[in-house]
């Protein structure tokens, strides 16, 4: 019995562990599928890049506001729209082709094209990004925010002089012929696995294939964008009255906010360009938050130097100045060269700023001189800090480098320009860019939309506005010594004072001297009499009568002072 029961267990003991055997390692038969080698998505990469999408989404509405508060109280909504509408024209470009265009299958490193990626119809939704662990969707819609953002900084050079409709057509071309042929010879890639590390990818774009360094797109984004800028203002007309008038921002409040989300935003960015949450990506965020403080320390210091007072509209260019100068960078240099980088880029992109009167271009919101500059140097200085030591896949500093980011520089800010000036210019003769005068002098918040940014009356639909720009008399005069009245006979009341608002208009001609003169002294107008308080009776009289000799012609005009 004990005999019939200890074989008993032996067998049952055999049988289990001859199961377990069998169940663990399966004796291998020609049937027997290899080992699998498909690449994972992992959720902590995937984490990153989902909120890194999110991160440079923000800066859309970061960078409405930083353009918004810089214009005139009449031209912020307008000027917001700009950024905001690149959220729904390239939105939906990206998905049904700008993808497709920038990270298909290359044709000779000049352009991508691959079917499966339009409208990514034919992608699974587990399909892995080569070289990461992401999904294609991610990546697609990570590499979207960047499409998008980019031609809504050029809207900054154009700002308070351009019609909605043809800037909406204007960003749709230039993201298809200009930003997506520029993403595909920088970044596009494939997979080049190796035994020893099946991540590897290899640059198909020919900047890439090159050697050309850019992190985070100081040549796609940055150069691309400000030197379009420029050769827009450089064909289209400048502002009504620029710059003989003064264009004051309307809220520096809701530029420092601005400037705030898009430092925040920046974080996804260049961090988020690693496409994993890596030590790639914390040496990238590190290097961004170095640079824009840097960067903004030195425009402000400059400017304190320069002009005597440290203004908040120089600290806020000047940490985006220093943004922008890194973005290329931020992946390939330690903490102390992106210190440097930020350092040289505020003082450089504030000198450039500072010269824009003396070349007399109307970049009303300084795209060029942040951007353009800004991503120019950054690109170079690249060449100078970059180290392997940060990025196997970069390069150490050095000569040979250096020259390989100055031709990628160039090639970018010419491939741009050329085909800027060509949309520009087609457009402006099939459609017209800019406003007419009187549009513009209106707003663009009310001429383009029908709308106003800030609702300032108490009762806004029952309180009428007189035209944009005219002088409003004022109630009662102030109070003060010098006060006089210059009479102005020869003319019908009516049309002095028609003639006298239409010169206090912004418009195209220099303002006479004669305004000039009179101007800062009058206090009220009403029919054929100049109140004044300050200046010189007798010179005011005289310039009064010049001035109206100059626009009534054939009438004798004269004037008298009466105390």
């Amino acid at each position: 019995m004990k005999r019939s029961l200890c074989a008993s267990i032996v067998g049952l003991l055999l049988f289990v562990n001859g199961s377990m055997v069998r169940a663990d390692t399966p004796p291998p038969t020609d049937s027997t599928p290899p080992p699998s080698t498909e690449i994972k998505i992992d959720s902590g990469d995937t984490a990153w890049m989902l909120m890194s999408t999110g991160l440079v989404m923000l800066m859309v509405p970061g960078l409405a506001l930083f353009y918004g508060g810089m214009v005139r109280r009449k031209n912020i909504l307008g000027t917001m729209m700009h950024s905001m509408v690149a959220l729904a024209i390239i939105g939906i470009q990206w998905l049904l082709f700008g993808y497709a265009l920038a990270f298909g299958d290359t044709h000779n490193g000049w352009i991508g094209w691959n079917p499966d990626f339009l409208g990514l119809h034919n992608v699974a939704s587990k399909a892995v990004f080569p070289g990461t662990h992401i999904p294609i969707f991610v990546h697609c819609m990570y590499q979207g925010m960047f499409a998008i953002i980019t031609p809504a900084l050029i809207s900054g050079a154009l700002a308070e002089r351009i019609k909605f409709g043809p800037y909406c057509l204007f960003i749709l071309l230039w993201g298809t012929l200009v930003y997506a042929p520029l993403a595909h010879w920088v970044w596009a890639v494939k997979a080049a696995p190796t035994a020893e590390n099946p991540d590897a990818i290899e640059a198909i774009g020919w900047l890439g294939k090159m050697g050309a360094l850019d992190f985070a797109g100081g040549t796609v984004v940055h150069i691309a964008a400000g030197v379009s800028g420029l050769a827009a203002i450089l064909l289209l007309r400048k502002r009504i009255g620029y710059p003989e008038h003064s264009m004051h921002p309307n809220s520096m409040v809701i530029t420092l906010l601005g400037a705030g989300l898009l430092w925040f935003g920046w974080f996804g960015f260049n961090g988020g360009s690693a496409l994993g949450a890596n030590a790639l990506a914390g040496s990238a965020l590190t290097a961004t938050q170095v640079a824009a403080a840097a960067a903004a320390l030195s425009w402000m210091l400059a400017e304190w130097f320069h002009k005597g007072k440290p203004t908040a509209l120089g600290l806020a260019s000047g940490l985006v100045a220093g943004l922008v100068a890194v973005t290329p960078a931020s992946g390939y240099v330690k903490p102390l060269g992106a210190m440097s980088i930020g350092l040289i880029a505020g003082v450089v992109c504030y000198a450039v700023v500072c010269l824009k009167p003396s070349f007399q271009y109307d970049d009303s919101l300084d795209a060029f001189g942040v951007h353009g500059v800004g991503g120019f140097l950054g690109a170079l200085l690249t060449g100078l800090f970059c180290s392997k030591a940060i990025n196997d896949a970069g390069a150490d500093a050095g000569f040979e480098q250096f020259k390989i980011q100055l031709t990628a520089a160039s090639v970018a800010v010419a491939y741009a320009f050329v085909l800027t000036l060509f949309l520009v210019k087609v457009i402006d003769i099939g459609w017209g860019f800019c406003l007419d005068p009187q549009a513009e002098n209106e707003g663009l918040d009310r001429n383009q939309h029908g709308e106003v940014g800030f609702d300032l009356t108490l009762a806004y639909e029952q309180v009428p506005e007189m035209p944009p720009q005219e002088p409003r008399a004022a109630l009662m005069p102030p109070n003060g010594k010098g006060r006089f009245t210059v009479v102005v006979e020869g003319s019908n009341p009516h049309e002095l004072m028609h003639t006298w608002s239409d010169l206090c208009q912004a418009g195209p001609t220099p303002t006479p001297a004669e305004l000039q003169t009179v101007y800062p002294f009058v206090t009220t107008v009403k029919g054929n009499r100049f109140h004044f308080r300050g200046g010189d009776p007798a010179t005011m009289s005289a310039s009064l009568t010049r001035l109206f000799e100059s626009r009534l012609r054939g009438q004798k005009i004269q004037s008298r002072v009466e105390s």
